[in-house]
């Protein structure tokens, strides 16, 4: 019965008409030997295509001496075969990475926006902190950083107790006078001044 065994006596042959005959030949065989290592219609449709597009570009170099075309044809179907779950593995290695990782929630977005906002402010309030002149920005930071009283950072830079609070006075409002709503907050932790 012609199409229910492989050719085991016609070559493939790489021009159309001799390559169709080929085809005819070989067609169910193919697909039984892909029909037998998958479950799914359109992936066994697949590869048998894709089996015989390899025989067509590989036919020129088809040597009887070697073996019977069955044979050639498939070891190309397992080579085709092959690299299909070959890739399959590494799809489903990389979508096992993606599902490893864990979507977030209204919760975690909330959350990771305030701390992106916190940052965020922190920089600002840096970048104005680094702004302001030496002196006030000593007085500041022995006080606010340091944990200072003003007399004990007055005493620090031999500086009598009145001028440490003007220059921290002028500091803080240097820091509020850019940003209101940054230092308003930052202010908060900045209240160490008695």
């Amino acid at each position: 019965m012609p199409g229910q065994r492989a050719s085991r006596a016609a070559p493939p042959r790489p021009d159309a008409a001799g390559f169709a005959v080929f085809y005819e030949e070989n067609f169910d065989a193919v697909l039984g030997f892909v029909a037998r290592r998958t479950s799914c219609p359109q992936v066994a449709a697949d590869l048998t295509a894709d089996i015989f597009v390899a025989a067509l570009e590989a036919a020129g170099q088809y040597d009887p001496e070697r073996g019977a075309p069955a044979a050639w044809l498939k070891g190309i179907a397992r080579n085709v075969l092959f690299s299909h779950y070959r890739g399959n593995v590494r799809e489903q290695h990389a979508v096992a990475r993606l599902n490893g990782r864990r979507l977030l929630d209204e919760e975690d977005i909330a959350v990771l926006e305030e701390r992106i906002d916190a940052e965020r402010a922190a920089r600002a309030l840096a970048e104005r902190h680094s702004a302001l002149s030496e002196p006030l920005r000593e007085v500041l930071d022995l006080v606010a950083v340091d944990g200072l009283t003003p007399r004990e950072a007055a005493q620090v830079l031999g500086l009598n107790q009145a001028t440490v609070r003007v220059r921290l006075h002028r500091a803080k409002r240097a820091l509020r006078a850019e940003r209101p709503s940054v230092t308003d907050r930052a202010e908060h932790s900045l209240e160490v001044v008695s």
